[in-house]
């Protein structure tokens, strides 16, 4: 099947199945459809809807042709959303992956610049001083020596560059929104995956176990919120011994008070790296706080999702107990000094 077959299957209300959408998604990826057809391809699939199978024959794809990063520790974690949200929140699972590592784990944070929000996690790392342009072997010995790194998608994902232009000229949430988190160049068997529908989070826990995930958090707040959240409640898609099970996570059960989101908003990576600042270092005051309890709610879920804590709830305890320390705050100006070892070489 070629692409402009695949799009009037598409305008048909008709599913491309999983080897339809692995060929289209080769054609795209190595630059022999055009940009007007990728256009048309993701708009038409968005109006129908992704299917499990088409989401795991397009993650197929883009897991093959990604660059990958080799890294030895026992179990590797990755805290990534989907984004497209609209909510502007600041970059809260970039925050909870400097929490995981503090406290004993290894975090392979794959990511990206914004495409639908104010800012992505590389825009926010960057403003840090993270050096984004690190190689694989660079990556792998951030995470081994400090216990977090970042890849840059792009430089994982070059066949990507031939759908970037309709991603940004269309300024929509597509299929790719939810790809990004699903091809973690490190291979990352464990994972807290938010996204921005919750009628989404059972099927990417189901591609994610097709794709051979071991354990694994699918999350979207009642709000549309492609986190974990404080104001509503929480569905939850997991993951767990080959199983997908779902439930509700209820804000306060946590020992953190109900409240709203107002104040975690932002319109620049600047800002968003102020809150991020503010909650990984414990800094005094009733905004950096609620940034604190957010970033401990979905940190938590990492702990447990990486073994490290036994049950969600004791995965909460132990981010606050590490945020308290101050601990994560350094994890982030660790991977800034040694990033800048490598570009300094």
């Amino acid at each position: 099947m070629d692409i402009q077959q695949a799009i009037t299957v598409l305008m048909a209300g008709e599913s491309l199945g999983r080897e339809g959408m692995a060929a289209v998604m080769t054609q795209i990826m190595t630059g022999e459809a055009t940009q007007a057809q990728i256009g048309g391809f993701l708009v038409a699939l968005t109006m129908k809807g992704e299917t499990v199978e088409e989401i795991t024959g397009a993650a197929e794809v883009m897991r093959k042709l990604a660059a990958p990063v080799d890294i030895k520790v026992p179990v590797l974690v990755d805290t990534c959303g989907t984004g497209g949200d609209g909510a502007g929140l600041f970059n809260v699972s970039t925050a909870a992956a400097f929490v995981v590592a503090a406290a004993g784990g290894h975090v392979a944070k794959h990511g990206n610049r914004s495409i639908t929000s104010s800012t992505g996690s590389a825009d926010v790392l960057e403003a840090a001083g993270v050096n984004l342009k690190v190689n694989a072997e660079q990556v792998a010995r951030c995470v081994e020596s400090i216990g977090v790194g970042f890849m840059f998608a792009p430089a994982h994902h070059s066949a990507m560059k031939h759908a970037i232009g309709p991603r940004k000229e269309l300024g929509m949430r597509t299929i790719f929104n939810v790809l990004g988190p699903l091809t973690n160049p490190a291979g990352a068997k464990c994972q807290v995956l938010g996204v921005f529908d919750k009628t989404l989070c059972r099927p990417l826990a189901e591609v994610l176990k097709a794709l051979g995930s071991e354990h694994v958090m699918v999350v979207s707040a009642d709000d549309g919120l492609d986190e974990i959240s404080l104001a509503v409640n929480t569905h939850v898609a997991e993951l767990k011994e080959g199983v997908v099970s779902e439930y509700e996570i209820y804000p306060g059960t946590c020992g953190i008070a109900v409240q709203s989101l107002e104040g975690l908003n932002v319109d620049s990576a600047e800002e968003s790296l102020a809150l991020v600042l503010g909650a990984l270092k414990n800094t005094a005051g009733e905004r950096f706080q609620k940034a604190r309890e957010i970033v401990a709610v979905n940190a938590g879920a990492a702990l447990y999702v990486a073994g490290i804590a036994d049950s969600y709830t004791e995965g909460v305890a132990l981010a606050l107990d590490t945020l308290a320390t101050g601990l994560a705050g350094e994890k982030l100006k660790e991977l800034v000094e040694m990033t800048a070892c490598f570009n300094a070489a």
